[in-house]
């Protein structure tokens, strides 16, 4: 499923980052833990199709994912990998709907209502299609950019640092929605975090030194 090789990066004149050889299988549920600084999100957007590293190979499904062109990334990331970023990063001036309908027409697919709703159902936020991100709660817009991961059907679902800035009780109930949209979609998850509280919820975990 995802396979990593001999992996490094380094930003402008800081230390080089050298990550482990790591295979990931798929629909397995993987926690990355690691102190500030360790190299969570620069390995998760490496992963992610986000950030092209300065040596080694990433490949999912066999495709060396770095080896294709620009726009053929592009839309290998859009079809088979979503994003959770710490902040949703929705577009403001679009409605919940029209954020969904933008992810599956950036990955080369036609709107999909049925899905569209079908997604939102199972996040509890179907009510809010119509409605735009400033009028969300922070948990609502959170939803909206777990559904808008998933709306693809990806094959892996990445989350960065989805619990920071969460009490006990709203981190157990992201756990939970990413978990289940996981397992509903069987895509492999991949959670980075330094959250102590997420460690009892994985059974496997890759920690950064």
């Amino acid at each position: 499923m995802i396979k990593l090789q001999q992996v490094t990066h380094q930003f402008n004149n800081a230390s080089s980052l050298a990550f482990d050889d790591w295979t990931i299988r798929a629909q397995e549920q993987w926690l990355l833990l690691g102190a500030s600084g360790s190299g969570k999100t620069t390995l998760l957007h490496i992963i992610a199709g986000l950030l092209k590293p300065e040596r080694g190979t990433v490949s999912i499904n066999e495709t060396p994912i770095y080896a294709l062109s620009a726009k053929n990334l592009d839309q290998f990331r859009g079809r088979n990998i979503g994003v959770i970023f710490q902040r949703p990063h929705l577009i403001k001036s679009l409605t919940v709907l029209e954020n969904l309908i933008l992810a599956q027409r950036l990955a080369g697919f036609n709107k999909d209502h049925k899905r569209i709703k079908q997604v939102l159902d199972s996040l509890n936020i179907a009510e809010k299609e119509g409605v735009y991100p400033s009028d969300l709660s922070q948990g609502q817009q959170q939803r909206v950019s777990i559904a808008r991961a998933v709306i693809n059907r990806p094959i892996i679902l990445i989350a960065d640092e989805p619990t920071s800035s969460l009490d006990d009780q709203h981190t157990h109930i992201v756990m939970d929605l990413l978990k289940a949209q996981s397992e509903s979609n069987k895509a492999v998850l991949l959670v980075a975090t330094h959250d102590k509280r997420m460690k009892d919820s994985f059974t496997h975990r890759h920690e950064l030194t």
